[in-house]
């Protein structure tokens, strides 16, 4: 634990001054950004339903808002962070509670939901570490999602089973607002996406493959903080911050635990659940268009040569290179894969140190990139229905 307190000190201590309550000595911390949510009492008494863990578990709400934020979600966060007040006073058990903390006036630059999940998370490790518990968990949710009977027990039960687990990824599956059918529709394609990518993502060869949402993961305290922690971004900050902790290795799938978020629009970040919603009611056929899995594996071919560039020189790597197809060549060049290559071999003295460094160079982002590079040509977009019935 002895990096702990240099992180905690690194983070701006108007958000870190305020802190859990030393005594209750939790063990398991769920951190829930809330802003202008009218969703969230489905929430904490679905929390409330389930089975207790052998361990205190804390249940935080990080209410926030921005300098910039609108004055009625200001007032609905004020009145709903003191209904959550009452709601933890009613509720309060030995070994389970709730804490709402509010936050106003956020830095317009910042504010969002990573900077309040970051807010949650650091508050976390700051009170593991004042009681000393090194194998503190932080379990991450937000403020639209039930959960299965079994959310807090087994995810815990998977940390204590393993001393090395860093992180544990859940499954998921959306309710649709009002129980629209057209937005159902929508989100049974969304989830079929996420799927298909991370199916493609692991059969390309990729080891950093899992799902990477805001409400479906649990890490270390430990793990968070070797990570750097969670970031500020408006949206997106789940991906970021997962990527890291994915390169520390230990990550367990839990597919038994379940979270249930809200399908529904919103405009509240760029991408995500929403935009992505809203995108596919906006398409002509109402259905979703995806990577090709062509792209997918042309990236597998690369990926299946890499031990091959091992200690080899430039020219050996670029021979190594014949064969694949031109536009993920093109990619390559473009993107100085060569001499990428050459810095895995300068600094690996170990085959299983240069794919680590490997996929440090060719990681999601740079996926992400490639498949962007090669759509829509030479490889069209694919309609979801079509690539997961074939595929």
């Amino acid at each position: 634990m002895k990096h702990w307190q240099p992180y905690i000190e690194r983070q701006k201590q108007e958000y870190t001054r305020i802190t859990f309550p030393p005594e209750f000595n939790a063990d398991l911390i769920v951190v829930i950004p809330c802003y202008n949510e009218p969703h969230l009492f489905e929430t904490l008494r679905s929390l409330r339903a389930c089975a207790r863990p052998q361990a205190h578990v804390l249940v935080a709400v990080i209410f926030n808002s921005s300098e910039r934020s609108d004055g009625n979600a200001v007032i609905q966060n004020r009145i709903s962070f003191e209904q959550t007040r009452l709601f933890a006073e009613n509720y309060l058990e030995s070994g389970f509670c709730f804490y709402p903390l509010l936050f106003e006036g956020l830095p317009g630059k910042h504010a969002g939901v990573g900077l309040a999940r970051k807010i949650g998370m650091d508050l976390a490790v700051e009170h593991f570490l004042r009681n000393e518990n090194a194998r503190g968990v932080i379990v991450s949710l937000d403020a639209d999602c039930t959960v299965s009977e079994n959310f807090p027990a087994s995810i815990y039960n998977a940390f204590r089973q393993d001393e090395h687990l860093n992180a544990t990824i859940h499954n998921f599956y959306h309710r649709p607002e009002n129980d629209d059918t057209a937005m159902e529709n929508a989100a049974r394609q969304y989830e079929a996406y996420i799927r298909y990518f991370r199916d493609m993502m692991k059969f390309a060869g990729f080891p950093y493959h899992y799902h990477t949402i805001g409400s479906a993961f649990a890490v270390s305290a430990d793990a968070y903080v070797r990570a750097g922690g969670m970031g500020r971004q408006q949206g997106g900050e789940d991906f970021y911050f997962l990527q890291k902790v994915f390169a520390l290795g230990n990550v367990a799938e839990l597919t038994d635990v379940y979270v249930f978020p809200m399908a529904r629009f919103s405009d509240r970040v760029p991408f995500g659940t929403g935009p992505t919603l809203q995108k596919i009611m906006d398409e002509p056929d109402g259905m979703l268009k995806v990577y090709s899995p062509n792209s997918f594996r042309e990236l597998k071919r690369l990926f299946d040569r890499k031990d091959t560039f091992f200690k080899k020189s430039a020219g050996e790597i670029l021979s190594g290179l014949e064969g694949l197809h031109p536009s993920l060549t093109q990619f390559l060049q473009d993107n100085d894969f060569i001499g990428e290559v050459a810095d895995c071999n300068k600094n690996s003295a170990a085959l299983a140190t240069f794919r680590k460094r490997f996929f440090h160079h060719f990681n999601a982002f740079r996926i992400i990139k490639y498949l962007n590079y090669v759509h829509p040509d030479p490889f069209p977009f694919e309609k979801i229905s079509s690539v997961t019935d074939n595929f």
